[in-house]
């Protein structure tokens, strides 16, 4: 199951340094963070997590393979993206295949690197590309509502379940609000899901900031976290420079430099923390000698569900799930340990899988 979280945002915030650098992190960690490049702009990173190498030792695992993010970097966007301008084409048909949005916002100044707006406002910026995504949704949603209307007046039930969620994105987007605000009940959701508007995807913030301010951020990073609060959006302040000169480093004079810089970890791995909270995802564990392994689910999902990421047929034939939570798993020294201290749980289809769960599921073939 891939998650994938699209990268955007004007010409010249740090957008593409954020991305190489993202890749060039992974390849560095490749000993345990697999990454693979799929296209020129798409890159798998792995997802920092220290209990999976804790549960690996216990069980004394011989490979550790964590769970993993897709992060995509998104051709540029001008005004007028909506309307085709520059690479808004290009941009609209990526943006459409993501997640969720990772929008890099310049909150630098620096005299040598032009701003396509002429100054450094990343509250405007962000409303630009929000407006051009609200554009080109509202452009859909007309579209789709002539046609349904008129199959509405043959009685289609698809028309009848579809028009009043169409009408009421529109009604936000034409107040100038994202679709992603609408309320929407359950047995509505698979249809909103269909809709595939732009602006219900999920937005994280990224604020590229100067290298003196990426412990503690800097005024306009502050102007944009009000906004992000207001909007409920994600928020992570980032200095892309000090990311591209952390990629070349080995672990130990990255340990350095970010001691020496005042942070506690990498802006990337913040990032990627956020992109994964973001997209409402939980880890669970598979540990053995032969491998200790991350695997991620959406919140919510089913025992059935998760069997069904590792393989079809787990899910398919799904009996039971041997669960244990991860600090029991730990507190008693592993699966043996755990199952002897009345630890380890027999779960069937309807239980809900837990952020931190090590499991091992029965199924009939």
């Amino acid at each position: 199951m891939g998650f994938r979280c699209g990268i955007v945002g004007l010409p010249n915030v740090g957008k593409s340094t954020l991305f190489n650098a993202l890749t060039q992190t992974a390849a560095a960690q490749a000993a345990n963070y697999p990454f693979c490049t799929i296209e020129p702009n798409v890159g798998e990173v792995a997802v920092p997590d220290p209990r999976l190498f804790r549960l690996a030792g216990i069980a004394g695992s011989r490979e550790v393979i964590p769970t993993r993010l897709t992060f995509v970097d998104i051709a540029g966007l001008v005004r007028g993206a909506s309307k085709g301008e520059g690479l808004g084409n290009q941009f609209l048909a990526n943006i459409r295949e993501v997640d969720a949005i990772a929008h890099v916002l310049r909150c630098f100044e620096d005299g040598d690197v032009t701003h396509v707006e002429g100054g450094v406002d990343p509250v405007r910026d962000a409303e630009i590309v929000e407006t051009e995504l609200m554009l080109a949704d509202m452009e859909s949603l007309e579209r789709r509502q002539v046609a349904l209307e008129k199959k509405l007046r043959g009685g289609d039930k698809e028309a009848r379940a579809t028009l009043p969620l169409i009408e009421r994105a529109l009604g936000l987007l034409r107040d100038g609000k994202p679709a992603r605000l609408a309320e929407v009940s359950d047995e509505e959701k698979p249809v909103w899901k269909a809709l595939n508007l732009l602006t219900t995807k999920p937005v994280l913030y990224v604020c590229n900031v100067e290298e003196a301010a990426a412990a503690t951020g800097n005024e306009q990073s502050e102007r944009m976290r009000a906004k992000a609060e207001a909007e409920g959006a994600g928020l992570v302040v980032i200095s892309a420079q000090i990311e591209a000169e952390l990629s070349q480093l080995d672990a130990d004079e990255r340990a350095d430099y970010l001691e020496e810089l005042g942070l506690q970890e990498a802006g990337l791995d913040r990032l990627i923390h956020e992109g994964y909270r973001l997209l409402d995802l939980v880890t669970f564990f598979t540990v053995g000698p032969k491998e200790a392994r991350a695997w991620t689910v959406r919140h919510g999902a089913s025992a059935p569900k998760a069997a069904g990421v590792i393989h079809t047929d787990f899910e398919k034939g799904f009996i039971r799930a041997e669960t244990i939570a991860f600090d029991d798993y730990v507190a008693n020294g592993g699966e043996a340990g755990a199952r002897d201290a009345g630890k380890l749980r027999l779960e069937g289809k309807d239980y809900i899988v837990h952020d931190g769960d090590v499991m091992h599921f029965r199924f009939a073939t």
